[in-house]
């Protein structure tokens, strides 16, 4: 990677002389350019001669385990950032998933910086139950002295804000650590106060400096910085189909998107996510407007339309609503402690309906925050659709308090968006989501409804890159002929050998209704065959109902097929998990 010359061309040496100096300077660190600097200022206060005492031996870097708690990636991508800064800094950094985390290595870490999401109704990241349960647990290790710091992330518009980041801090101290930076507890809108927050924990964190002493990582001396992060700009991309994947009949709509870059697809993987920029339902805009009484301000409609989340309803936004506007009784919703039980189903255009006040365009910015992407598992492989991306997207519609609502990037996309149309788009990687490396590898797929995105992208790759191994299929939704997306893709790929196999199940085709996961316990012992020859299972759907019962259903399957007790069966599901044989991609 080149690096910007730091001395100029005036500068009083040859051109290989800057060079060499650039090469030397460029690859220090701020502490390393500190030393030298000193060292030359001391070095002509001594006559141009080094001074008569023994140089001081380098020091170890400042050992630094950072941990991340991460679902969607934004804690793991934090996780990152900290490690790279601290190396600049002089810590020797350690990023630890917390699916990898062994607790036994905390007391001895010396400083430790948690970076943690809370997923659902205040849970841990599926990956994080392990480790977090552990930490929480009597057996957990004391790590007295040990500094600490942790980084929270969540979404206003669920209860428990932040609570796996609240209780990581909390933890920490009860087992004897030392808070070495109060706690961030951050929103959607998380990368300016984050990258705040990292640079002022690591300077709370670091080491008194020493005199004349150098900290360096040994490990990493002389090599270069890492790589620049791929580029967080979004793309602008063009909509070159756009299906119902339902039938007319349905009571469900499921679009098929198809988006094609103009100078090149990113290098994405099957199991990446594709962020969509999605525009807030104009008419919804309009009646916030009305009732706000800010009608015929267009430069305003147009940020509520583009940049301002309008739908997202928290305790947050009702205690800035009485700040910005002093209103008496919603101050009383809030003081009486019914502000969370009042939101449940409720948006923006309800509060501001129950509660007229006179507003302005700067009370509704301070009101609302930023208008975030939505990401969609990519149904496409590159070595088959090229410079496309495909995206599987159910329009999310209902009806709480007496009004329609609707799914903001969903029904954006559903409602909005048609062929030729244009849209902004960012790669979300996801590592945690991979086809085995090994192409021999058997891959079990559990995927109902628009959780059968990512294992399209599978099967995709896996016949273009001829993989030898089988695959198995389990899809479900409602009925049968209205609701078996990619039905005639499914019967190709049967026939090609890229598909081995298929289990459905639709839930409202028969009296009882039937779901994946029974599928998987009436397949028992063929799925525990699989899994005992080395297959890797995949998850992808619902989080709250869906994914914890096809984790019971396999936790069953091994304590009926092989005679196990209910301990021993989830501790061999636990294994299949730790050896990221046993992955889940869920929302």
């Amino acid at each position: 990677m080149s690096r910007l010359a730091l001395l100029p061309r005036t500068a009083p040496f040859a051109d290989s002389e800057r060079a060499s100096l650039d090469a030397v300077l460029g690859a220090a660190t701020p502490i390393q350019r500190a030393w030298l600097a000193g060292f030359l200022a001391g070095l002509d206060a001594a006559g141009g001669q080094p001074a008569a005492v023994p140089a001081a031996p380098p020091k170890a870097a400042e050992p630094l385990t950072i941990l991340f708690a991460s679902e969607s990636g934004n804690s793991e991508k934090l996780a990152g950032d900290v490690g790279k800064l601290a190396r600049k800094q002089g810590f020797k950094p350690k990023v630890v998933d917390f699916a990898d985390l062994d607790l036994a290595t905390l007391p001895k870490a010396g400083k430790i910086v948690a970076i943690a999401a809370t997923w659902g109704e205040g849970e841990p990241p599926a990956r994080a139950v392990r480790a977090y349960g552990e930490l929480m647990g009597d057996a957990a290790p004391r790590i007295d002295g040990v500094e600490f710091a942790v980084l929270a992330l969540g979404d206003t518009s669920y209860a428990e804000f932040c609570a796996i980041g609240k209780a990581l801090d909390a933890r920490f101290e009860a087992l004897g650590g030392k808070r070495a930076a109060s706690r961030a507890d951050l929103d959607l809108d998380f990368e300016k106060p984050a990258a705040d927050w990292i640079k002022a924990t690591l300077k709370a964190l670091a080491p008194a400096p020493a005199d004349n002493v150098v900290a360096v990582d040994f490990a990493r001396a002389g090599t270069e910085d890492e790589d620049a992060e791929p580029s967080r700009e979004p793309h602008v991309v063009e909509v070159v189909e756009h299906v119902n994947l339902n039938s007319s009949r349905s009571d469900k709509e499921t679009i098929h998107l198809a988006l094609a870059f103009e100078d090149g697809a990113p290098a994405y993987e099957p199991g990446d996510s594709l962020e969509i920029y999605p525009e807030n339902d104009p008419q919804l805009v309009d009646e916030i407007l009305r009732s706000a009484g800010l009608e015929g301000d267009e430069a305003l409609r147009k940020a509520l339309i583009a940049e301002r989340d309008i739908t997202t309803l928290s305790a947050a936004t009702i205690e800035r609503f009485v700040k910005a506007t002093g209103h008496e009784e919603a101050r009383k919703l809030v003081e009486s402690g019914e502000a969370r039980a009042w939101i449940e189903g409720r948006q923006l255009i309800d509060l501001i309906e129950t509660y007229p006040a006179k507003l302005t365009g700067e009370h509704l910015s301070a009101i609302t925050r930023p208008l975030p992407p939505r990401a969609y598992s990519i149904a496409s492989s590159r070595k088959e659709v090229g410079d496309e991306v495909h995206l599987t997207i159910a329009a999310v519609r209902y009806e709480t308090h007496g009004r329609a609502r609707s799914g903001v990037t969903s029904v954006h996309v559903a409602d909005r968006i048609r062929d030729g149309a244009k849209l902004r788009v960012r790669l979300k990687p996801n590592r945690h989501f991979r086809l085995p490396q090994d192409p021999a590898t058997d891959i079990i797929m559990v995927g109902p409804g628009t959780g059968v995105a990512p294992f399209r992208a599978f099967v995709q790759e896996r016949r273009a890159t001829e993989a030898s191994g089988r695959s198995w299929l389990f899809f479900g939704d409602r009925q049968f002929t209205h609701d078996f997306l990619y039905q005639l893709e499914w019967q190709e790929a049967l026939e090609d050998g890229s598909l081995t196999k298929i289990d459905v199940a639709f839930s409202r085709d028969q009296p009882e209704k039937i779901y994946v996961q029974d599928r998987i316990t009436q397949h028992a012992a063929e799925v525990v065959s699989w899994l005992d020859g080395g297959a890797h299972l995949y998850v992808c759907g619902d989080a709250k109902n869906m994914a914890r019962d096809v984790r019971a259903a396999v936790v069953k399957a091994y304590e009926t097929v092989k005679g196990l007790s209910p301990a021993d069966a989830e501790a061999q599901v636990a294994t299949l998990e730790r050896g990221h044989r046993y992955q889940q991609d869920v929302y």
